[in-house]
């Protein structure tokens, strides 16, 4: 399988028990994620070599975030500990029509106060089959923004497969330039694009026929979708849009497309009650479908194991998907009862 590398920032994410408020009771659980950890920690669990690039402070919350990831296999050689803080986000979980909250505080991180040249991409780079980022990353700052166009730059002139989740976050862009005037400069060197109709209109500035904060649109308009992403990006080979109806916080229909320069594929739905936890979903989509192009060597099954590996997501606290490949293969094989297995 092949040996991937992803570059972003692993933060602390603290959130109140259960669908309480933040700071309803004086108690907040910790754990480690973020979007580009998340897909990297999946990504070994479901067998890949992988390597993570970051900044991470050298004290004792930076010692955890890097066990963390080592916990599940992850490279942390390539993770330089400096900088003064971690990220931190406050994750609020949302209940029937009550939605959920993100509250960022990420101000200068290693990460957001990092600048071009900061990272050796030669060296982590080396031996490296696939990179994946996202469009996080260079929400946080101008210098990161620059890291990772360098990033991204780097990887294409080795010849190495880029994927990007745009994963549009509309509280980050605030350093003077926007989403769509830094990923102008980005999606050139890209070879797979996810995101949802969403990041498509906010993040890379298309337009959209349809209303996307109603939860969903007709089939055809994500088929027009992803088509105008490849016409609009000559280097892209595949557009991946992933579709959720929000019924409610707790009730989710999931689901997504996927087009390459093949043809044009719709994923399976899955009804999702009783949501345990959807953050991290999209990400589980994301290392599920570069999982799946390797190892299933079809594009259609690779779209099915990701909306599969991703719908399991919701059924489990915190960021990480940990699901193994075996388990996601039986979701997709139709063992979706939830029968104890003994």
């Amino acid at each position: 399988m092949k040996t991937i590398a992803a570059f972003g920032e692993i933060m602390l994410r603290l959130s109140p028990p259960g669908s309480e408020r933040l700071f309803q009771t004086p108690a907040l659980s910790a754990r480690f994620g973020g979007g580009e950890a998340n897909v990297a920690v999946s990504l070994a669990i479901l067998g890949h070599r992988v390597r993570y690039v970051s900044i991470c402070p050298a004290n004792e919350i930076g010692d955890a975030a890097v066990a963390a990831l080592q916990a599940w296999g992850v490279e942390t050689d390539h993770i330089l500990r400096r900088g003064k803080r971690l990220g931190v986000y406050f994750a609020e979980r949302g209940s029937n029509q009550r939605a959920g909250k993100v509250i960022y505080d990420r101000g200068h991180s290693g990460l957001a106060e990092a600048a071009a040249g900061d990272v050796h991409w030669d060296a982590a780079l080396a031996g490296i089959d696939w990179f994946h980022t996202t469009g996080i990353t260079p929400a946080l700052s101008e210098g990161a923004a620059e890291l990772t166009a360098q990033a991204i730059r780097t990887a294409r002139e080795k010849g190495i497969m880029v994927s990007l989740d745009l994963n549009f976050r509309s509280k980050l862009w605030n350093y003077g330039r926007t989403a769509p005037e830094v990923m102008a400069e980005i999606m050139p060197y890209v070879d797979l694009a996810v995101g949802n109709e969403e990041d498509c209109q906010k993040s890379l500035g298309m337009e959209i026929d349809a209303d996307v904060e109603s939860g969903s649109l007709p089939a055809a308009a994500y088929e027009k979708l992803t088509a105008a992403l490849l016409d609009r990006y000559p280097n892209l080979r595949l557009a991946a849009i992933t579709l959720r109806e929000s019924r409610s916080a707790d009730c989710n229909v999931w689901s997504a497309v996927l087009r390459s320069r093949k043809g044009f594929y719709r994923g399976p739905r899955y009804d999702i009650t009783d949501i345990v936890d959807r953050i991290g979903s999209g990400d589980a989509f994301a290392a599920g479908l570069i999982h799946g192009l390797d190892a299933l060597g079809d594009e259609e099954q690779a779209l099915a194991f990701a909306v599969a590996a991703s719908c399991l997501k919701h059924t489990l606290p915190g960021d990480f998907n940990l699901f193994t490949e075996r388990e996601v293969l039986a979701l997709m094989a139709g063992e979706k009862s939830g029968r104890i297995k003994r």
